[in-house]
């Protein structure tokens, strides 16, 4: 550790490091991932020693954690909790039985005695919901089918490392009371905290976001606010701060506001992930791990094989296709950092000693890593093997492809529905084309329009990613603002948008400039406006005078 600095000196030297780091991966093309959980460990006490396990670091993951969550509660749609809830618990609790038997049986057969037995196979059931989010939302499969998949599976997981925990604590705790009364205990608390969850989704969030909408940054802080504090209850009820946020967004997820917070939130959310890494790599004890290593290799190819092939059995016997079986399996093969707490746990009950602890360090260093390669390298990982993985499907899969929410496919997408632009998608309506309006004002998300409206600000860089622009042929921005048009236009270019452009502006310096900039088609709606009246009054000069209806 940094001799006399404090914690902010300490954080300022970490992110150097990771930036460093970071680069080198880049580099080398090697996935940002893995940069940064080399980083992590490279700055931690067995490596260049710049900081230890701090209470601030700790925070600052958490807080980071908790962001990555909601923004992934926020995209979920409870239509699709109830159609993928089947799929998700049986895969969750058949890879849970399947690894800590066969995990289990592995450890016996390497000589390990029974209770480091039983700890390394529970240790090995659980994957990291963080970094599986984190990779699937960096590749933009996170709303895929076996994204979604996934995700209920590893909340399945999550649940069972709380009921874990509480077997270990009751345990080792004889004033802790029976372990049928601390379970009756969880499900009552998990009740009360979906309650909560409901009641604030139903009937608090529509009415609070909206007022909260007519201030963008007030909106991002209250999310913010929103997402930590029932991250911070969750804990207090014996859950983890994981569910807590998740649960926050989901309860946002009705809201018109949900992809403008999501948008406004990816930048800082990415930012305090990097101290997630930091943490984790303060927990590797390589020492410990070097001298398990030939063990820990073997449970490693465990969990890299074994547990992707059960997930893709039970898939495809439950009918779905292998290309999603696969993929949805590969999220599996690694393990959680809750792995390394339940183990650390196990520690502190005085039930299994350092030598547990540096094995699942080892298998936890080596899984995360591998599967970060597989999972970016899913689709030429398939295409290699996909005749090996016909064996996974049935003869007629029958289960549908995809259950993703019917999106709008607009052709033109009106940016701005003021006077002007709301008389662009009256036109275009009137035409038979198919319009989609994007407005900041959260009043006109609730006016009765005849196209589907979302509330999005177009200065905001993630815009593009909140708007189904596969099949849009024209945007169309009615914003005279100069800045924002060249925003716009720069964040249409960042996501590979083919289509065309069209922005307003107040004056020929400005259209030059903005049509430099990328943009095909330039309006000025106030000289578009006064051309007629001028034509019309020039002509009524001429002629009879009457009235006359420009």
């Amino acid at each position: 550790m940094l001799d006399g600095a404090g914690a902010f000196e300490q954080v300022a030297a970490v992110l150097v490091v990771c930036v460093g780091f970071g680069l080198l991966a880049t580099v080398l093309r090697q996935p940002l991932l893995v940069g940064l959980i080399a980083a992590g460990i490279a700055v931690g006490p067995d490596v260049l020693g710049l900081v230890d396990a701090t209470e601030e670091i700790e925070l600052l993951a958490k807080i980071g954690i908790s962001l990555l969550l909601f923004v992934v509660g926020l995209k979920l749609d409870v239509r699709l909790v109830r159609k993928l809830g089947p799929v998700a618990l049986a895969t969750g609790l058949g890879q849970v039985a399947f690894t800590s038997i066969v995990g289990f049986a592995i450890a016996m057969a390497l000589g390990f005695e029974l209770v480091p037995a039983l700890y390394i196979a529970v240790a090995l059931t659980f994957s990291s919901t963080i970094i599986i989010v984190k990779l699937l939302t960096d590749k933009g499969e996170l709303n895929e089918l076996h994204g979604r998949i996934a995700l209920g599976f590893l909340i399945v997981q999550d649940i069972v490392v709380v009921l874990a925990m509480i077997v270990i604590t009751a345990s080792g705790d004889q004033d802790a009371g029976g372990l049928p009364e601390q379970i009756v205990g969880v499900v009552l608390r998990g009740i009360l905290l979906l309650a909560v969850v409901v009641v604030v989704g139903r009937y608090i969030a529509p009415r609070v976001t909206h007022l909260l909408a007519r201030q963008a940054e007030l909106l991002v802080l209250a999310a913010v606010a929103w997402a930590v504090a029932l991250a911070a209850f969750s804990i207090l009820l014996g859950f983890s701060e994981e569910v807590g946020a998740f649960l926050a967004g989901m309860s946002l997820a009705s809201t018109p506001y949900r992809e403008a917070i999501s948008g406004r939130l990816s930048t800082i959310r990415d930012f305090l992930l990097v101290f997630f890494f930091i943490e984790l790599g303060t927990q590797f004890e390589l020492t410990a791990a070097a001298s398990q290593l030939g063990a820990a290799i073997v449970f490693s190819l465990f969990v890299l094989i074994g547990n992707p092939i059960i997930v893709m059995i039970i898939m495809g016997a439950m009918g779905y296709r292998k290309k999603v079986s696969f993929k949805a399996g590969l999220t599996v093969a690694q393990i959680s950092e809750f792995s390394l707490i339940l183990v650390a746990l196990g520690v502190a009950q005085g039930h299994v000693g350092s030598d547990t602890v540096g094995l699942v360090t080892a298998v936890g260093l080596i899984t995360i890593t591998a599967s970060t390669y597989l999972i970016y390298g899913s689709d030429r990982i398939y295409a290699r093997i996909e005749p090996l993985l016909r064996v996974f499907e049935r003869a007629q899969p029958d289960t549908n492809p995809d259950f993703a929410e019917q999106r709008p496919e607009p052709e033109y997408v009106v940016i701005g529905l003021g006077r002007f632009g709301s008389t662009v998608v009256q036109e275009l309506v009137e035409q038979g084309d198919d319009v989609l309006g994007v407005d900041f004002d959260p009043r006109s998300t609730r006016r009765d329009w005849h196209v589907p409206v979302i509330y999005g600000d177009a200065d905001d860089p993630d815009l593009p990613t909140q708007i189904p622009l596969e099949h849009t042929r024209w945007v169309i921005s009615t914003v005279r603002d100069l800045d924002t048009n060249r925003q716009l236009l720069s964040s249409l270019q960042h996501v590979g948008y083919s289509g065309k452009v069209a922005v307003a502006a107040d004056d020929e310096d400005s259209c030059r400039e903005l049509e430099a900039a990328g943009a095909d088609v330039t309006i000025r709606p106030l000289h578009v406006a006064a051309e007629p009246l001028i034509a019309t009054i020039h002509q009524h000069g001429r002629s009879d005078p009457g009235p006359r209806t420009a």
